[in-house]
């Protein structure tokens, strides 16, 4: 059980990482012309899909950190 949870903390940790690198591959794609857009037409399809990879890596970061807590958890079950 032990070795499934590390393998999925890991997996977790990966996906956090690529979600990290695709929003900010996008944000460096993201033009200039976007960024002094009017704001009064709301945020651009670059932005929304920048917000979204991000929020995405923060909820992978989450469930590897309930993974990592669970392994710990697992790994020393009497609290010693």
């Amino acid at each position: 059980m032990q070795t499934v949870l590390a393998i999925i903390v890991l997996l977790f940790a990966l996906a956090a990482l690529v979600a990290l690198m695709r929003g900010i591959v996008m944000f460096l794609r993201t033009k200039s012309e976007e960024l002094r857009g009017d704001p009064s037409a709301g945020p651009s399809p670059s932005s929304l899909r920048q917000n979204r990879m991000m929020w995405r890596r923060i909820q992978f970061q989450a469930l590897a950190v309930i993974a990592a807590v669970l392994f710990l958890l697992l790994a020393h079950p009497h609290g010693h």
